[in-house]
């Protein structure tokens, strides 16, 4: 392991009990991951199928494989359980389906799935307060906070009507052999501590356990690893203090604390060195989380060289913001003769974007927006995805009512409600209720024979399914069901063509990934829920400027950053201003600061436009916090004369700009 430094090489080698790596930004967490798996593996005797690697993120996962991969044979690799822990947790309730009282093939309900379903128990159509009560129930599930707890803390009254929703919830999901993505983790946690036979049996399957970016872990997680790993506690749990920001969502940083406590044979290790930032970035970012209290003492460092000064930038308002970072990008790319990739625009909200998004596309510069619409969220794969659960679980009745409904197949609103009181009178899911001779009691045969046809469909589909590759059952169910008439009846024909491209798209992919998996369509299907977004395989990264919310930021790099609107009320946001809660929004400035690798940019307003009204702007308490030293200062009154480079930097910019204007 020569390319390893002594800190990386003594955390890969360490298997004398737990271990916690303190890896800061940038100090090769996952080359010490991969090379541990590595060593277990060629070294110490592990079994892959032995080993877990669990991450936060499918990218993570895929990126961790293939670089395990290359260290271990490939083959060797494939029998690793690297994967998310909602995917891990997937695994165990399949698995174990029959101990919570479901079948292997449950489905798995998305956020929009969940949110009708919250809507009908609430009886409110307040999309807002909906949203209110699913995020309630996701954090109740995350700490672990069953529905007859819910209903004593719940302190005000949309917390109250959430406690009253809770039960009659987790009934509706049980009902429709559903989960949502928090069971996932929650439903493993309380099985292991209820059942010790099947706690025992998933403990010497995995014998020992990896665990990335261990600072986002909520208490939910941090229970069902205690409990997979057992009294053994073989596992290393790498993550850092410094970058954890999602307590918004559940995360607690207190479990970096907890591990440390319920573990006294701990070790850890710390990762200081960084091999991405200069040193001047490195500086100003370990200034600001300075201000925020340690849980471990950390310095990062580097030896990349000082680098650009870091500078700050001060904008009389937000229009002349985005004129101003957009022209500095392009004239930078063009001195630095660099690719658009080079370059992100980070910011702390969406609604931050759509100034740069307009500055960028007057400019005719290529861009990527992250945290766009997923690709399994449009209307176009949800309808195909319905049908798909509803061949891997006929229980589920969402899907039932969408795949009965899109295409049109004569079945109405009032057959559907018929069945509906039907199947609720005999406590069965929609399917198998219109498959009881009973039906025909409350239907006319004209209504009955439409539903029929489609119940007979469908088991012909799912039959298909076990016998013919997943690509031929796709197309032959898009045929059956006559899709593309659907979509150029109902859509304006330009519309309906891409929407039938992306139908076509998703279709061959779930062939391509059924040939090299060697799976069927069901066993996809059963997976597909926990892929969060169209992974276009082989795909290349587009050269177009990324923007980028500072949360979906983490965990990538770019050699130049711009970091904007860097203001009180927005960085830190005044709602976590309100609530105490200034050192996560410390930790988000740094995490944007240290993605940077060659140069960063900061900017500020004087003023600000929101909803047609001028209000006035403070620069952020993190710009202070930044210290003097080797940090320019422009903009406002601190606004140098230009230099002879930045003059020829701008010229050029012109040039380029009146050129593109001929084309």
């Amino acid at each position: 392991m020569p390319q390893l430094n002594v800190h990386q090489h003594e955390a890969v080698r360490y298997l004398d009990g737990p271990l916690l790596v303190l890896a800061g930004a940038g100090s090769g967490k996952t080359r010490v991951i991969t090379q541990k798996i590595a060593y277990l593996v060629q070294e110490c005797g592990f079994a892959p199928r032995q080993i877990a690697a669990i991450t936060f993120t499918n990218k993570a996962a895929r990126e961790m494989q293939t670089r395990a991969g290359k260290l271990i044979s490939r083959q060797a690799a494939e029998s690793l359980q690297v994967s998310t822990f909602h995917a891990l947790g997937a695994r165990i309730l399949r698995e174990e389906a029959a101990a919570i009282g479901y079948k292997p093939r449950f489905s798995i309900f998305d956020t929009t799935d969940t949110l009708a379903i919250i809507a009908d128990l609430a009886g409110s159509v307040d999309k807002a307060r909906l949203r209110q009560i699913q995020g309630i129930l996701s954090n109740w599930k995350n700490a672990r906070i069953l529905p007859n707890e819910a209903a004593r803390r719940a302190a005000n009254e949309t917390e109250k009507l959430a406690a009253k929703v809770y039960p009659a919830y987790e009934a509706t999901l049980k009902s429709y052999q559903a989960l949502d993505f928090d069971d996932l983790i929650l439903r493993p946690a309380l099985l292991f501590a209820e059942k010790p036979e099947i706690t025992e049996k998933w403990q010497n399957r995995f014998r020992y356990l990896l665990i990335d970016e261990y600072q986002d872990t909520n208490a939910c997680q941090y229970s069902l690893l205690k409990l997979l790993t057992g009294a053994r506690a073989q596992f290393t749990a790498v993550g850092d203090d410094n970058q954890s920001i999602y307590g918004w969502r559940g995360a607690d940083i207190a479990n970096m604390g907890r591990i440390a406590e319920e573990f006294p044979q701990l070790k850890i290790i710390k990762l200081e060195q960084n091999y991405r930032s200069t040193l001047r970035i490195l500086c100003a970012a370990n200034n600001v989380i300075a201000h925020n209290a340690k849980l471990f003492e950390k310095n990062l460092w580097s030896e990349l060289g000082h680098g650009e000064p870091v500078s700050v930038t001060s904008c009389p308002d937000n229009e002349r913001e985005a004129q101003s970072v957009v022209m500095r990008l392009q004239a930078h790319r063009l001195t630095h003769q660099g690719k658009w990739s080079d370059y992100a625009i980070l910011y702390r909200s969406n609604h931050l974007a759509r100034l740069f998004e307009q500055q960028l596309r007057d400019r005719r510069i290529p861009y990527v927006l992250s945290g766009g619409q997923s690709f399994f969220d449009k209307a176009e794969i949800k309808d195909l995805l319905a049908w798909l659960r509803l061949l891997a679980n006929p229980d589920d009745d969402p899907a039932f009512i969408r795949a009965a409904t899109t295409p049109r197949r004569g079945i109405g609103a009032n057959t559907l409600q018929a069945l509906g009181n039907y199947a609720g009178m005999r406590q069965l899911s929609l399917f198998h209720a219109a498959r009881e001779t009973g039906l025909s009691q409350h239907l006319s045969p004209r209504q009955l024979a439409p539903l029929l046809a489609f119940c007979q469909f469908v088991e012909h589909m799912e039959q298909r399914a076990h016998q013919a590759d997943a690509g031929t059952v796709v197309n032959e169910l898009l045929s059956g069901i006559d899709y593309e008439a659907h979509l150029y009846a109902h859509e304006e024909a330009r519309l309906a063509q891409e929407r039938w491209a992306n139908v076509c798209e998703f279709a061959q992919w779930l062939g391509q990934k059924g040939m090299a998996e060697a799976r069927n369509l069901i066993d996809l299907v059963l997976r597909i829920a926990l892929i969060g977004h169209f992974d276009k395989e082989g795909g290349a990264t587009p050269d177009a400027v990324q923007l980028s919310t500072l949360h979906a930021a983490k965990g990538l790099e770019y050699p130049h950053v711009f970091l904007v609107g860097v203001e009180e009320g927005i960085l830190p946001h005044r709602e976590a201003v309100e609530s105490g809660k200034v050192e996560e929004e410390r930790r988000l400035m740094y995490v944007g600061m240290t993605r940077a690798r060659q140069s960063l940019a900061i900017f500020y307003c004087e003023r600000r436009k929101q909803n047609r009204q001028w209000l006035n702007a403070k620069p952020s308490r993190f710009i202070q916090e930044l210290g003097s030293g080797d940090i320019r200062f422009l903009g406002g009154k601190n606004q140098p004369l230009p230099d002879k480079a930045t003059r020829m930097a701008r010229l050029a910019a012109l040039k380029a700009m009146l050129e593109d204007g001929k084309k």
